[in-house]
C-alpha cells in the first residue's frame, strides 16, 4: 500500500463493498481501463463462523478459511493480508467504496472528506443496515493511510434523474423536507449494465425503452428511457420493493401498528424481521436461496409458494414500468438469480407477450446473451453485472482527473 501516487504512473485501485455482515472486495491494476487482479469476501462478519475466500483472476479459489472477524474494522488486516503479494508490485493509489445511500446531496461519486463523512453519519439512521458499516471501513483505511485518496461511490446517484412525481411519497409535504423519498437503490449494478448495453447491444436500445432487473439477494428493477432512470421498485430503502432473499419487499404500512398492538413488537423486531426474516426465507420456512428452493419445489409446498410469489411480483413490476415507460424495447436480467437461473427468467417472462416478449427456450436455457426469440418486438438479454469494476472505472476519472 502506499500513501502517494499518481494515476498516470499506473498502480492499483483497492475497492470496497461492505454490507452488515459481509465485505467484498477486489483488486484493479490500472491502465488504460482498470483491469481486475483480485477478488475476495469476508462472510458473516460478528459471527465466530466468519470466514474468507479469495482468489486471483482466473485462479481457483482460496477457501473458505475460517477467520476472527468481530467487526468491519477487523477485516482491513485480513484483506490486506490477501492482496499484499500484489502490492509490492503494483501499490494501491486509491481505495473506492460502494456507498448505498447518498441521500439527496450526493448525486455523482465523491473525494471523501470530513464533511462527505458527517453527512453520511446524519444519512446512517435512513439505511442502518449498511452505512454504518460502510463508515466504519472508510474510517478505518483513513486511520491505517491517512493521505490515500477515498472515493465514495454512490448507488442511488444512478436514480437522480427519476421525474418529481416517481419520487414522491403520499404522506405530508413537511417530511419531504426531512428527506423521506424514494431514492433508489442497485445505481451501480445500473450504470455497469447501461455501459454494456450500449457495447453489447443494436444502436437504438441504449437510447430506447429499457428495463433492467436486478435479481440476486437484493432484487429491484429500473425504467430507462433515452438513457435517463424513470422509475424503480426500491424507495426510500433497500428493504422495498421486490420480496428478496430475506427481506420482505413493499408491504401495506398497517402491519407496523397492528403487529406493535396485537404481538408488542418493537420498532427493532419489526425491522429485524423484514430484513433479515422475510422474503424467500420467511415464505419457505427453510432457505433464503433461490437454488434451494427449486431443488425443494416439488415436494415442498412452502418453497414451491415462495418461488412463485417472487415470479409474480418481478412480473408485476415489468408491467408496471412498461407502463411508466410508455412500452418496452429491452428487457435485461442479471444479478446471481438473473444471470443463472433460466427457469425463473422463464417464469417471469410468462404472460408478458403482451407486451411483446417472447422466450426462446433453447436459448434461455443455454444462458445465451439473447433469449428472445427471433419474433419478439422486446430484446430480453442476460447480462453479468460488476459493481466492483463500475466503481473502479470511477476512481479512475477522479484520481486521472486530479492528477
Amino acid at each position: 500500500m502506499t500513501e502517494s501516487a499518481s494515476a498516470s504512473h499506473g498502480g492499483s485501485i483497492l475497492v470496497i463493498n461492505g454490507g452488515s455482515s459481509t465485505l467484498k472486495f477486489a483488486l484493479f491494476r490500472i491502465g488504460t481501463a482498470p483491469v481486475r487482479e483480485l477478488t475476495g469476501s469476508i462472510d458473516r462478519i460478528g459471527s465466530p463462523e466468519a470466514t474468507l475466500r479469495w482468489a486471483p483472476e482466473g485462479a481457483e479459489t482460496i477457501g473458505p478459511q475460517s477467520v476472527d472477524a468481530p467487526n468491519h474494522a477487523a477485516c482491513l488486516e485480513l484483506l490486506l493480508t490477501c492482496i499484499a503479494d500484489r502490492l509490492r508490485h503494483c501499490p494501491v493509489v486509491a481505495i473506492g467504496h460502494r456507498v448505498v445511500h447518498g441521500g439527496r446531496h450526493y448525486r455523482e461519486p465523491h473525494m471523501v472528506a470530513p464533511v462527505v463523512m458527517e453527512e453520511l453519519q446524519r444519512l446512517s439512521a435512513y439505511d442502518p443496515e449498511h452505512l454504518p458499516a460502510e463508515i466504519e471501513l472508510i474510517k478505518g483505511f483513513a486511520q491505517r493511510y491517512p493521505h490515500l485518496p477515498q472515493v465514495a461511490c454512490f448507488d442511488t446517484a444512478f436514480h437522480r434523474d427519476m421525474p418529481r412525481v416517481a419520487r414522491l411519497f403520499s404522506i405530508p409535504r413537511r417530511y419531504e423536507k426531512l428527506g423521506l423519498q424514494r431514492y433508489g437503490f442497485h445505481g451501480l449494478s445500473y450504470a455497469f449494465l447501461m455501459r454494456e448495453l450500449e457495447r453489447v447491444g443494436a444502436p437504438h436500445e441504449v437510447s430506447g425503452r429499457v428495463i433492467m432487473a436486478h435479481l440476486g439477494n437484493g432484487a429491484s428493477m429500473a425504467a430507462v428511457k433515452n438513457g435517463r432512470a424513470v422509475d424503480t421498485t426500491m424507495g426510500f430503502t433497500p428493504t422495498s420493493g421486490l420480496p428478496m432473499s430475506r427481506r420482505s419487499g413493499d408491504l401495506d404500512p398497517g402491519l407496523v401498528s397492528y403487529l406493535a398492538r396485537t404481538e408488542g413488537m418493537t420498532v427493532d423486531r419489526f425491522h429485524r424481521m423484514v430484513n433479515a426474516e422475510s422474503g424467500l426465507l420467511g415464505v419457505s420456512e427453510t432457505s433464503s436461496d433461490m437454488r434451494d428452493l427449486l431443488k425443494e419445489e416439488r415436494n415442498d409446498a412452502r418453497a414451491a409458494e415462495a418461488v412463485a410469489l417472487f415470479c409474480y411480483h418481478a412480473k408485476k413490476a415489468i408491467g408496471s414500468l412498461a407502463a411508466a415507460l410508455g412500452g418496452l424495447d429491452t428487457l435485461v436480467f442479471s444479478a446471481g438469480i438473473g444471470e443463472h437461473s433460466p427457469i425463473v427468467r422463464a417464469r417471469i417472462c410468462e404472460g408478458l407477450e403482451f407486451l411483446g416478449i417472447a422466450i426462446d427456450s433453447t436459448r434461455n436455457e443455454a444462458d445465451e446473451a439473447v433469449i428472445s426469440s427471433e419474433g419478439s418486438r422486446v430484446t430480453v438479454r442476460v447480462i453479468h453485472t460488476d459493481e466492483e469494476s463500475e466503481i473502479a472505472r470511477s476512481v479512475l476519472e477522479m484520481i486521472s482527473a486530479e492528477s
